[in-house]
């Protein structure tokens, strides 16, 4: 057997290439590996020798030779083709370890230029995995460190490197080479060359080649006639939901999955111990507490009905207090960054209960951006929509006060808390909070003032006074109509964006009616 090993990323690979000498296969390779190799004592034939041909134009050519591709690609169950390469002398070749230049890394960095992307993309190393890849049958093609260690296993087990191994590792080989391309792409597409030579980079290129990983098969979609699955991007943000770990319960939903998203968002927007829960992608309840406990009973008074089969999410540890009074409840899916051994006892007696266990960023809670995406989309028909993603924080010194009257302390925090949680209710979304907690959400509706009116009901049915409440709409109001409706339930301080033609006559209508008004100057639809 003969092996070929020419790698950027050098991770293991002598170790590798000594048990391949040890297990008598022959070790072909090129430049920087050749010389790794060499001076670690191990016997290797550099390709320029194997080819006949010396590598050139600053080891842009070097592989790109009849001797390395017909010794990949010969099938050795075609006569015809180990003849041909018995005729011209070629060797074949049954393991290749390739791994690229590090373009995505090179055009990652600040400053990258034009003229460093183009010199590490990589043209001999993608020819000869696909080659090897092509000959699966025949030829064993690893492209990452990770799959060293089960080939060798092989090798040593029986002298050779199994079928399906083989198939696995070419496509695998395929996937990589395919991510390579579309990352070369995304970049010079998004590029803009100037006349001076110089380039402009934009955040939308010309092409998007979108690339995921599936993690799972789902029994069905939002609906038990349509089929799912669950994929995560390629390098996956930490604190994000696809790095969760399921500690117990039943297998993901589709709506489990996209429910569970939107309250790990929301409640990562949190600085102190909070609580969200979620029923149909909207919280339906959101509060804030001295501890996860008091989050949660804060959240559920909100709007228990709706509670129930939700989906709740914690920014700190469950202990056994809040675990006790969740375990109360059916809950479809809980989510936490960590759990208490006394709090995990709680939910074994829930079998059923899928309990996620999301791991804080390093850095702690400032570090929660890291779990962000960058960019939304939206599938339409035979198109796409992409987006930056809403990650658009509020800063205190934003704010603008436009009522004669001013708020005060408790109500400002009041309206920074509703302004939060508004963000994540579908619009139209009116959101009245006070003490730290959702106290009347009302969401997704085609009127704003219907959202109000619902709102007001709900926390009416629910028990709870609005009396002396903020209100946060995600979107201007159209009219006064809407502000007298959230006032006559008894708001005193409103946050909206404004931009509305009629802001005169609603700052105004706040003026006669006596409450604090704040604009924000940011939008927030959610669709």
């Amino acid at each position: 057997m003969q092996a070929l090993l020419s790698v950027s990323d050098k991770t293991g690979v002598l170790d590798f290439a000594r048990e391949l000498h040890h297990l008598g296969i022959k070790l072909l390779s090129t430049g920087g590996t050749a010389k790794l190799l060499a001076d670690a004592g191990l016997p290797v034939v550099e390709v320029a020798d194997h080819t006949g041909f010396p590598e050139m134009l600053d080891g842009r050519v070097k592989t790109l030779h009849p001797t390395i591709h017909g010794g990949l690609l010969a099938r050795r169950d075609v006569p015809e083709h180990m003849a041909a390469l018995t005729t011209h002398g070629i060797a074949t070749i049954d393991l290749l370890v390739v791994n690229l230049y590090p373009f995505e890394a090179t055009v990652a960095k600040a400053g990258c230029t034009l003229e460093d992307a183009i010199e590490n993309i990589d043209i001999g190393g993608p020819a000869m995995v696909r080659s090897a890849a092509k000959n699966w049958k025949d030829v064993a093609v690893l492209t990452d460190a990770s799959q060293y260690a089960g080939v060798l296993a092989e090798l040593k087990a029986s002298k050779a490197v199994s079928t399906a191994t083989k198939f696995a590792l070419s496509v695998a080989a395929f996937n990589r080479i395919s991510n390579y391309d579309a990352a070369i792409s995304d970049y010079l597409s998004s590029l803009q060359l100037g006349a001076d030579g110089g380039h402009t980079r934009s955040e939308f290129p010309a092409q998007s080649n979108a690339r995921f990983v599936k993690l799972q098969d789902l029994r069905y979609g939002e609906n038990p006639h349509q089929s799912a699955a669950f994929y995560r991007d390629l390098h996956p943000a930490p604190g994000s939901l696809v790095t969760a770990t399921q500690l117990q319960g039943k297998e993901l939903s589709y709506n489990n999955i996209a429910d569970a998203d939107a309250a790990w968002e929301c409640v990562k927007s949190f600085d102190t111990p909070a609580c969200v829960i979620v029923k149909h992608a909207n919280p339906c309840g959101v509060a804030i507490g001295a501890h996860a406990a008091e989050a949660y009973g804060k959240a559920f008074k909100t709007d228990s009905t709706s509670a129930f089969g939700g989906i709740i999410a914690f920014n700190t540890e469950v202990d056994a207090a809040a675990a006790a009074l969740v375990a109360k409840q059916f809950v479809e899916v809980l989510i936490a960054p960590g759990f208490s051994a006394e709090a995990l006892a709680v939910f074994a007696g829930k079998p059923n209960t899928r309990v996620l266990q999301i791991a804080l960023p390093k850095g702690g809670a400032t570090a929660w951006d890291q779990g962000r995406n960058l960019q939304d989309v939206k599938r339409v028909g035979s198109g796409l929509l992409i987006q930056t993603a809403d990650n658009r924080e509020l800063d205190v010194s934003e704010l603008k006060v436009v009522s004669a009257k001013q708020p005060t302390p408790a109500e400002l925090t009041d309206l920074l808390f509703a302004w939060k949680v508004a963000k994540y209710v579908k619009s139209n979304a009116i959101v009245f909070c006070g003490g730290g907690m959702t106290l009347g959400v009302g969401a997704g509706q085609m009127s704003r003032i219907d959202s109000a009116r619902i709102a007001s009901i709900k926390a009416e049915n629910a028990g709870l006074t609005l009396q002396g409440s903020a209100v946060a709409s995600d979107a201007f109001f159209p009219f006064r109509d809407g502000l007298d409706v959230v006032v006559d339930a008894g708001a005193t301080a409103v946050i909206q964006p404004g931009g509305s033609m009629r802001d005169d006559e609603v700052i105004a209508a706040a003026n006669e009616r006596g409450i604090v008004m704040v604009l924000t100057g940011v939008r927030h639809f959610r669709h």
